[in-house]
Formats: structure tokens, sequence, C-alpha cells
């Protein structure tokens, strides 16, 4: 009964089979094997328009290294104050950039808004020598608050990053629930809507360690081989990788995966919408729930086995529950009846 984040489930046995699979024979190094290969394909036939592609293991690293291929040293990018760059990556996309500044924007649920950029990208003294000069926009899909940008808010945002010539990129750790919660295609979200790169998320929904970088943008990919060597995720048995991405968008397991997520996340808001004692921080439109409830409550399900996260400190009365591909309907009911009686 552990609802404390989608990284402490398991593997889906699919991409387990795809890495014992990829485990028989040779294959050669460094990317060269054929697995690597197809994945080009692959995934522009996913997103319906030619990408360049690059597995790499962590979501941290996806992030960082995409973000310094846009941003040097003196630059700026633009976020939003909870976002995992800023808050969770202990200065890694500073480090990888050489020193380039984060400057943290709030907002809703999370969520950047595109008249607040406006108004900052239109004082942040682009030109002048004194100021970091802006370089890229991330944002996160699905955000840290379990929220979704819909299109046009991503095209909105899209167009004031490229009125001031920043590129835009997207933290997608929780993609696939995004696309799940909004269902839509994968290319709405991302280079329909001016997305220059992804860091496309498969660690969370399935897959044992293996995200990838997405660049639509693909003139901006030519340094990403480097700077991947560099940063210690040039994986000379890629292949490894590789499998687990191919397996994940092969025959929509993906979406599946999220589907499923998704769905155990609605189901406890909607069990315990409108009870008194429980107030929900945010809407629920993918497989995160920020709610608070009574000490009382939290100190009766902790004891009674559930585990998840106090959000506000060890003190606080604001919880996180995060379901995932291989939540137990079980579980999600049992959690629901037990605030109930608790409460």
């Amino acid at each position: 009964m552990n609802f404390c984040s989608d990284n402490a489930t398991g593997a889906s046995p699919e991409i387990m089979a795809a890495i014992a699979a990829a485990n028989n024979g040779a294959a050669m190094p460094y990317g060269d094997d054929e697995c690597t290969q197809r994945l080009q394909v692959k995934f522009s036939d996913l997103f319906e328009t030619p990408v360049t592609v690059f597995p790499v293991a962590t979501g941290s690293a996806a992030n960082a290294l995409a973000l310094a291929t846009v941003t040097p040293a003196y630059g700026a990018i633009y976020c939003h104050a909870e976002s995992h760059i800023n808050v969770d990556e202990c200065g890694a996309p500073e480090f990888f950039t050489g020193g380039a500044k984060l400057v943290t924007l709030t907002g809703n649920n999370a969520k950047i808004e595109a008249e607040t950029l406006k108004q900052i990208l239109d004082r942040s003294g682009k030109g002048i020598v004194h100021r970091v000069q802006p370089a890229a926009v991330s944002i996160t899909q699905a955000t840290e608050a379990g929220t979704v940008y819909n299109p046009a808010e991503i095209s909105h945002i899209s167009e004031v990053a490229r009125s001031h010539n920043l590129y835009l990129h997207i933290d997608g750790a929780r993609f696939a629930n995004a696309v799940v919660s909004l269902g839509c295609s994968p290319a709405d979200i991302t280079w329909r809507a001016g997305v220059d790169i992804l860091s496309f998320g498969a660690t969370k929904n399935g897959a044992m360690a293996a995200e990838a970088v997405v660049f639509f943008n693909r003139e901006l990919a030519a340094t990403f081989p480097f700077r991947r060597k560099r940063g210690g995720h040039l994986f000379s048995k890629m292949r490894f990788l590789s499998a687990q991405l191919e397996a994940y968008i092969t025959d929509n397991l993906w979406l599946k995966n999220a589907d499923r997520a998704n769905q155990m996340a609605a189901k406890i808001a909607q069990d315990l919408a409108g009870i008194a004692g429980v107030k929900f921080c945010y809407p629920v439109e993918a497989n995160e729930i920020f709610m608070q409830l009574p000490e009382s409550v939290i100190a009766g399900l902790v004891s009674r086995g559930f585990q998840f996260y106090r959000w506000d400190s060890e003190g606080g009365c604001t919880v996180r529950l995060v379901t995932a591909f291989n939540s137990q309907e079980a579980d999600v009911d049992a959690f629901v009846k037990c605030c109930k009686d608790l409460l």
C-alpha cells in the first residue's frame, strides 16, 4: 500500500522481457546497436515528425543535458518555482550549463502562465551586460502538482518564448500521464505547440531506468552527443536502455500504463470528493494527489500500513499520494475506506 511515488514501483513485465531479449548475443556498443538505431524511426512515427532521440538513464540527466544545449553559461532558464529542475536536481542544470541561472515564476496549479512569462521577459534586460541573458523556458508535463498543460496553454507559452528568441523545453517525467489525461496526440502538446526539446520519461511509468531526450528542432542536437558523453550518460551497453524505450512505446504500453495510474488517482479523488475533513489542493488531472487531512487521520493511515509523503513538513497536514501503472484497486479501495472510517 505504498503511494509514496511512482518511483517506488517495479518495472513492467514487457520491459523486463525486452531487457532479457537484448541480453542475447553481442551488439555494437555506445548506441551503434540495431535497437538504438530503430528508436530514431519509432520515435519519429510516434510524434508524427522526424526527431532525433538520445537515450539516457535518468530524468535529471535528460533535463540538465537538454537545457545545456540551448543555454550558455551566462543564460537564464525560466521555470516554475516548484519545478523539478529548480527543487529536486541538486543544481544539475546550473552545473551542466556551466553556470546558467534558473529564474523562477509563480503560477496557479504549478503552471507557468504565458502573460506572466511575457511580463518577466519584457523587463529581463536582454542585451544588458549586467544581466543574465534569456535563453530557454522549461515547463513540466504533468506538473509537480499533478496538473497538465493543455495544447493552447503550451502554444501561448511558446509564442511568448519565440517572440523573445527563447527555446522551449518540456520536462516530461510524467509525459505519458499528461497525454492520457488530455486524450490528445503526443504531437499536439510538443512540436505542434512549439516545443523544441522534450525530456521523455519512462522510469516512473514502467521502465527500469530509461529516459530519452527528443529533439524536435533537430539542429539543436548537434552538440548533444558530446554533452551526453561528458556527462557520463553515453552507456557502453546502450542496447539495454534502448530496449526499454522500444518496449515502452510498442503496442501503446506507455499509454496503457499511464491510463491505469491516472484511473487509480481519479478513483481516490472521486471517492473522497465532498467529504468533510478532506481538502484537495489541486485538480487531480494525472496520477498525483495532494490533499489536506486531519492529523488524526494521517496518523491512523500510517498506523494501518499506508505509505505516502507529507508534503508541507513532517507536522503538516498536506499529503501527496502517487499512483502507478501497477497500483492495485484493492489498495485504493482500502485507502478510501480507511480515510472514511477515520473521519
